[in-house]
C-alpha cells in the first residue's frame, strides 16, 4: 500500500495547556466529530552532508507507529500563513533505514535523485511525540479533516527541545474547510501560525538555534520579482501583513514591550493600505469585512501605542527640562496606571477573543484561497494578470495625487485636514515600501528619505495633539491632582511652542518631496 498526492495542512501553535484542553473538546459546531485516538510516533529525518534536501524544500523521513514503519518524502515543505501543501509520497518500509527504490511516483523519485546526486544520506534528527487524532466530517460537501494534536520532543545529538503543534489535514472536501474547522475548534484560544514545518524546526534545533518565546516582530523588506503578476504581488503583500499581525498579537499578550502594539498597528495599517492600493483589481464585497475588523483592532492597538508615545516620548523627556517643583514622576506614574488599566487591558481582552481568531483565519483563507476573486467582474482576470510593474506605477501615481491635493494648500489646512494628510502620507510610504523593490534602489531611496522627513513633521504634530489631551487622561485626585495638573500644563505649553516651530519646516519638507523625482514614472 502506498500513497502519493498533494497534502493540505494548516499548522497552528498553541499554549500546551490550551492544546491539552482542546483534545478533550466534545461536539464541534458544523461538523460530525469522531472519537479520539492517541498513538506514539517516532520520526527520523535524513539529509545529505550539505543539506541538499533542505535547500530544495524537501523532507525525507521514516516514521514508526506501533510496529510499522512508513517512509515519507515531502516536496515543497514551505509554510505560508500556517498552510502547508507539499506533494507527499508515502510507502511502507521494513525498518529504520531508507529505501528509495520503493517510491512508485516517477516524478518524486526523479526529483530526489536529482537533488541527492551521488551524496550519502544520514540521520539528522528525530522527533518523538504523542499524537491525538480525531476526524471531523461534513456530509453536504464531503469534507473530512484530520485533527492532530502533537506533543513531544525534537532530539538531536544529546539535546532535546519540546514540540507542540496542532494540525488540521484535509483528507477530502474543499481546501478552505480547514480554516472553517480551525475557527470552531480553536474558538477563543490564542494561536500562532506555525512559521515552518517540523523538519525545519528540527534542522534549526540541530544547529543550536533555540526557539524564542513571543517577542515583537519586525517585518523585513518585501522582495517582489518584476516578473510577478499583480495578483501574485498582492498575495505576497498579504502574507507579509498576516505574519506581522499574528506574531505581534502574541507579543502583546506575552509582554509589555511597547514595540509589540507598535508593530501590531503597523501590520494592520499595512494591510489596510494594501486593500486600498490594490482596490482596482479586488472584489470589494469580500475585502470590506476584513478591512472593518482590521480597523477595530488597529483602533485598540493605536490607543495603547499612543499612550506609550505620550509617556515615553512626549512627557518623560521633559523631566530634565522642567522646574524641579513640578511633579513629573507623579504624572508619569498616573499616566502609566491609566495605560495599564484601560488601554492595555482592553487590547489584550480583544486579542484573546474569538473575534480576533476569526479575523486571522479569515484573512489567511482570503490570502491562500484567492478571496479577492469577483465572478461578476469580467475584466478582473486581465487586471490580476497584468505585470506588477505596470500596476505599481498606476497605484503609486493615484496615491501621490491624493497627497498633492493636500500639499497644494498646505498653509490653509485645518487641524483635521493635517491629520488626513498624515494618513495619506503613511499610505504613500507603505506603497513605496511594497513596490520599491521593483525599482532601482538609487532612485527609490531619495524619494523615501524625503517622505520620511515629511512624515516625521506630521507625526510630531499628531503626538502634540495627544499631549493636549493630558488633562482628560490624568486620573489623580486629592492633594496629588494639582501638582500633576501643573506638570501636564508644562508639557502642553512646551510642545505647543515647539509645534509652531516644527510646522514652519512642513513647507520645505513638502517642497523637497514634491520636487524629488518620482521613481515609478
Amino acid at each position: 500500500m502506498s500513497k502519493s498526492g498533494r497534502e493540505i495542512e494548516l499548522k497552528l501553535e498553541l499554549d500546551p495547556k490550551a492544546q491539552d484542553a482542546l483534545k478533550r473538546t466534545g461536539a464541534v459546531e458544523g461538523f460530525a466529530a469522531g472519537k479520539t485516538v492517541t498513538k506514539t510516533l517516532q520520526s527520523i529525518y535524513f539529509d545529505t552532508p550539505d543539506q541538499a534536501l533542505r535547500k530544495a524544500k524537501i523532507s525525507l523521513r521514516v516514521r514508526k507507529s506501533g510496529r510499522s514503519w512508513l517512509q515519507t518524502a515531502k516536496l515543497g515543505t514551505g509554510v505560508m500563513g500556517g498552510l502547508s501543501s507539499p506533494v507527499e509520497a508515502e510507502h511502507p518500509v521494513t525498518g529504520r533505514a531508507l529505501d528509495l527504490a520503493v517510491i512508485e511516483d516517477e516524478t518524486v523519485r526523479a526529483k530526489l535523485t536529482e537533488v541527492i546526486g551521488e551524496a550519502s544520506l544520514s540521520e539528522c534528527f528525530e522527533t518523538v511525540m504523542k499524537r491525538t487524532v480525531r476526524h471531523l466530517t461534513r456530509e453536504e460537501d464531503g469534507t473530512d479533516i484530520e485533527l492532530a494534536f502533537d506533543t513531544g520532543n525534537i532530539l538531536a545529538g544529546s539535546g532535546s527541545q519540546p514540540l507542540a503543534e496542532f494540525e488540521l489535514e484535509l483528507k477530502s472536501g474543499p481546501a478552505l474547510a480547514v480554516f472553517e474547522a480551525a475557527k470552531v475548534v480553536v474558538k477563543d484560544v490564542p494561536f500562532r501560525f506555525s512559521p515552518c514545518s517540523k523538519a525545519e524546526r528540527g534542522y534549526r534545533f540541530a544547529e543550536g538555534r533555540a526557539e524564542q518565546g513571543p517577542a515583537p516582530f519586525f517585518t523585513g523588506p518585501l522582495d517582489l520579482s518584476p516578473g510577478l503578476t499583480t495578483e501574485q504581488a498582492f498575495r505576497d503583500v498579504l502574507r507579509s501583513c498576516l505574519t506581522q499581525i499574528s506574531e505581534n498579537r502574541m507579543a502583546v499578550l506575552a509582554c509589555d514591550d511597547p514595540e509589540g502594539p507598535h508593530q501590531l498597528r503597523i501590520g494592520l495599517r499595512r494591510l489596510r493600505s494594501a486593500f486600498r492600493l490594490f482596490a482596482p483589481v479586488l472584489n470589494a464585497a469580500t475585502t470590506a469585512p476584513l478591512d472593518r475588523s482590521a480597523r477595530i483592532i488597529a483602533t485598540k492597538a493605536g490607543a495603547l501605542r499612543d499612550m506609550d508615545v505620550l509617556i515615553d516620548e512626549i512627557v518623560a523627556p521633559l523631566a530634565a527640562k522642567a522646574p524641579q517643583e513640578l511633579a513629573f514622576d507623579a504624572l508619569v506614574e498616573d499616566l502609566g496606571t491609566a495605560r495599564d488599566k484601560a488601554t492595555r487591558t482592553a487590547l489584550r481582552e480583544h486579542l484573546r477573543s474569538r473575534e480576533l481568531n476569526t479575523f486571522l483565519l479569515d484573512l489567511a483563507a482570503y490570502t491562500e484561497g484567492r478571496g479577492w476573486l469577483d465572478p461578476e467582474n469580467l475584466d478582473q482576470t486581465a487586471l490580476l494578470a497584468q505585470p506588477v510593474t505596470a500596476f505599481s506605477a498606476k497605484a503609486l501615481s493615484r496615491q501621490w495625487k491624493k497627497a498633492m491635493s493636500y500639499g497644494k494648500r498646505l498653509e490653509k489646512l485645518s487641524i483635521a485636514e493635517r491629520h488626513e494628510m498624515r494618513k495619506t502620507l503613511k499610505k504613500m510610504r507603505y506603497g513605496v515600501e511594497f513596490f520599491g523593490c521593483l525599482y532601482p534602489p538609487g532612485k527609490v531611496k531619495p524619494f523615501l528619505k524625503r517622505m520620511k522627513k515629511l512624515q516625521d513633521v506630521f507625526g510630531y504634530l499628531n503626538d502634540v495633539a495627544m499631549a493636549e489631551m493630558l488633562p482628560d487622561l490624568c486620573t489623580a485626585s486629592g492633594a496629588r491632582a494639582i501638582p500633576i495638573a501643573q506638570a501636564a500644563g508644562f508639557v502642553i505649553g512646551w510642545h505647543e511652542a515647539r509645534c509652531q516651530d516644527e510646522w514652519q519646516h512642513a513647507r520645505s519638507c513638502w517642497d523637497a518631496a514634491r520636487k524629488s523625482p518620482k521613481f515609478w514614472k
